[in-house]
């Protein structure tokens, strides 16, 4: 079955999964030309390792805790906890607890 995306002017609910988190999978919200948003989900001591991607990016913590590793250190996330990186930037997660984050890629153009 294919994944669901978001079409234009359509509300998708990041509200915290709560007790669905242990079960959830990461999801892909919505990918155009210009960028692609994700509910990233990572379950407690989990790890992405270290990895850049061309465009910026944002993270959005909502739910749970992560250490988000970069060239100029590490730097802890939790809920509501926001951070935008730019392009070209090595970076990598780790996850203290059970997350969910939102994460955008912008492309070039």
């Amino acid at each position: 079955m294919a994944q669901h995306r978001a079409a234009p002017g359509e509300v998708i609910d990041l509200s915290p999964l709560g007790a669905s988190l242990p079960a959830a999978r990461t999801t892909a919200l919505v990918k155009t030309d210009a960028f692609e948003a994700v509910r990233l989900v990572m379950k407690a001591d989990s790890d992405i390792a270290s990895h850049q991607v061309a465009g910026p990016i944002t993270l959005h913590c909502l739910e749970g805790r992560v250490v988000l590793r970069t060239t100029e250190g590490a730097v802890e996330l939790g809920s509501g906890g926001w951070i935008y990186l730019q392009g070209g930037a090595p970076h990598g997660l780790h996850a203290i607890e059970d997350s969910s984050l939102l994460l955008t890629i912008m492309f070039g153009r």
